[in-house]
């Protein structure tokens, strides 16, 4: 039987009390985090929209206006924007996910307002210029080159197409060369005012900071937005459930080595039992001391990258494991990670793998807080995944509280289930695959 979570922890753990949240007219919500012990701020505004929220006519749209929105504002060119962030030696940049987008800064405490500033103008108000569609095309389109020559990320945007098919989670958040070819300035600038809403966004601030300021500054900076009414969300596009079944894909390319990714779905983020998944993902190949590390790399030599992952979405994801190695020995890692996962699937981890995994994420995790960024994305994805914050106290909790009878069981559950993936290498056909991969993908 799978095991249910822990019960959840009050809030007001001790680490929960720097963090306060304040929803704004129109749905707006600013959280913030007070951390005494640096000279920094981190400023995030998070938008809810994704790779998953295009139509396939416009894939790579949010990915797309993200780079445009830093081209120009109506008071500032993309050299005012870069002068006054490097000025005060700050940061100032975005990214873009299958379910939201991210523009933040990081610069000194005394430079809050600079900061909020700056990212509030180019999410409000970048222009979208024709003249900048066609400049950032070009960039968006090197940008898709790059990826493609590197094979670690080809092969990425391949096993999701293998793994969740014509579900918008299978698409490659940078879109193509033909849809960003064919994206016109109407599209992108229609996507920007239906789809950045205050509603949809999260402000999240970290550092030495005080959130009644943070208030009055995004009150300041996001203005008229905030007197508008809060307007029906948009349903989230490809929100029905991923059908079909995973399959194996195999690209030709020119490389040295030939790369591996091997996985099956899981369920997404709410997932009742998503920390067992984590330390199940951390003992089989999330650490040095990992069996697929110790297997594949120290015992054998067979490969020098080897690990395991687990994406993860509102609704579905996947664990999957990744390997490099020489054409002559990709038969050699075949075996080896098939077996170790035919062991796991049948008898488990043991009972120290899985203590050690729990330390491993434990410590990760807290000595992955120790600076105003990473607690301004922590707070960030928090608030827009889960509509709330919860305590690193309340997370350290839940992982203390995985058992190994739940971790074998989320192990049974998975690993037996149908296998996808993809191949990418020189000489890569589905005939040349070895009979034991392509069994267990079938």
């Amino acid at each position: 039987m799978l095991r249910p979570p822990a019960p959840r922890v009050s809030d007001s753990a001790p680490d929960v009390s720097h963090v306060r949240r304040t929803t704004l007219p129109g749905g707006l919500r600013v959280v913030t985090e007070f951390v005494p012990s640096v000279r920094s701020a981190s400023v995030g505004v998070w938008v809810g929209v994704g790779s998953r929220d295009e139509g396939p006519t416009v894939a790579g749209a949010a990915h797309f206006l993200e780079h445009l929105l830093f081209k120009s504002t109506p008071t500032r060119s993309a050299v005012e924007i870069a002068q006054a962030v490097d000025a005060v030696g700050g940061e100032l940049n975005a990214f873009t996910a299958k379910e939201h987008t991210c523009y933040y800064a990081h610069v000194l405490d005394n430079d809050l307002a600079l900061a909020v500033d700056l990212v509030a103008d180019v999410v409000l108000n970048g222009r979208c210029a024709v003249e900048d569609v066609e400049i950032e095309r070009d960039v968006v389109l090197e940008e898709i080159a790059m990826h493609d020559d590197d094979p670690e990320d080809a092969l990425g945007e391949v096993f999701l197409s293998a793994m969740f098919g014509d579900h918008p989670v299978g698409r490659p958040v940078i879109g193509s060369v033909d849809s960003i070819s064919s994206m016109t300035r109407a599209q992108l600038h229609s996507f920007h005012l239906r789809r950045y809403t205050p509603e949809r966004m999260v402000v999240a601030v970290a550092g030495n900071i005080d959130h009644d300021e943070v208030v009055a500054l995004v009150r300041e900076h996001f203005g008229r937005r905030l007197k508008k009414g809060k307007d029906p969300q948009q349903p989230r596009k490809g929100t029905g459930r991923v059908g079909g079944r995973p399959v194996l894909q195999v690209v030709q390319r020119d490389a040295e080595q030939t790369h591996l990714l091997l996985g099956v779905r899981a369920p997404g983020r709410h997932w009742e039992h998503r920390w067992a998944l984590t330390v199940l993902n951390t003992a089989l190949g999330g650490g040095l001391s990992s069996r697929l590390f110790q297997q594949i790399r120290e015992a054998r030599g067979l490969a020098y990258s080897v690990y395991s992952s687990v994406d993860t979405f509102s609704d579905t994801g996947a664990l999957s494991v990744y390997a490099a190695c020489l054409p002559e020995r990709f038969d050699d890692v075949i075996t080896v990670t098939t077996d170790v996962l035919d062991a796991v699937a049948r008898d488990g981890i043991t009972e120290n793998e899985c203590r050690i995994a729990k330390g491993s994420l434990r410590g990760g995790m807290v000595l992955g807080l120790e600076d105003s960024a990473s607690r301004m994305h922590r707070i960030g994805r928090s608030e827009l995944n889960y509509g709330q914050h919860r305590s690193l106290s309340h997370t350290l909790e839940q992982i203390d509280a995985v058992t190994l009878e739940e971790v074998n069981a989320v192990a049974r559950n998975l690993l037996t289930r149908q296998f996808g993936g993809a191949v990418l290498g020189q000489n890569a056909t589905k005939r040349s695959l070895p009979q034991r991969l392509r069994r267990l993908t079938v």
